[in-house]
């Protein structure tokens, strides 16, 4: 298993790291070539080895080490294996790491993998961070339902639903209506309705919608 969408190119984030901060990278993926499993020990203090920073989309640069050491313990590890590593980091990390968790869920793109429960888990909770991050890619492992919920829980909780991974692609009535039915309750309650929340009625105007 490889990277599929890494938040950074190899040569971006090098250059962002500086040659302190690649030295460290660099000696824990030699870490994890001879042993994946070390996985857990080294995912915690990435940040302390290489750097923090703000990548100006919404991640960071710690986020961007957390997931290329994921995609260095993947190549070592079958599916079960790497699920139930990034099961631990999740369970026992802070916000940040499990924000990376669910990041790098999106980043290792592989049947075998389904990292549903963490990313319920994360829709459960207020943090926007974590929030996003359940919606990227990986969330095509989310049933529906599930997903439609995700959608709201944005709205809910002020993620863009730019962050939303294949928005346009899964969009149907039955989300529609929900958006419909979640504007018309602000409204009446005298609370503005969320800009994204028009504007996904609003460029879904003719799709079929069971309350239109």
């Amino acid at each position: 298993m490889t990277l599929v969408h890494p938040l950074l190119a190899p040569e971006r984030l090098r250059a962002a790291l500086g040659p302190d901060g690649v030295r460290g990278l660099e000696d824990m993926l030699a870490t994890l070539a001879g042993d994946p499993l070390r996985l857990g020990r080294l995912f915690p203090g990435a940040a302390r080895r290489t750097a923090r920073g703000d990548l100006g989309d919404g991640h960071r640069l710690e986020d961007a080490v957390r997931v290329e050491l994921v995609g260095a313990a993947a190549a070592g590890l079958g599916p079960d294996a790497l699920l139930a590593e990034l099961g631990e980091l999740y369970r026992y990390g802070d916000a940040d790491e499990k924000r990376a968790v669910l990041l790098a869920l999106g980043a290792v793109a592989h049947p075998g993998v389904d990292g549903a429960d963490l990313l319920l888990d994360a829709l459960r909770t207020n943090d926007v961070r974590l929030v996003a991050a359940a919606m990227g890619p990986h969330a095509d492992r989310l049933s529906a339902h599930d997903w439609r919920h995700g959608v709201l829980k944005c709205l809910f909780v002020g993620v863009p639903l730019g962050a939303v991974d294949r928005l346009a692609d899964r969009t149907d009535a039955e989300l529609l209506a929900m958006v419909r039915r979640y504007a018309a309750e602000r409204e009446a309650a005298g609370r503005p309705v969320p800009d994204d929340a028009v504007r996904l009625l609003a460029s879904t105007a003719s799709t079929t919608d069971p309350e239109g």
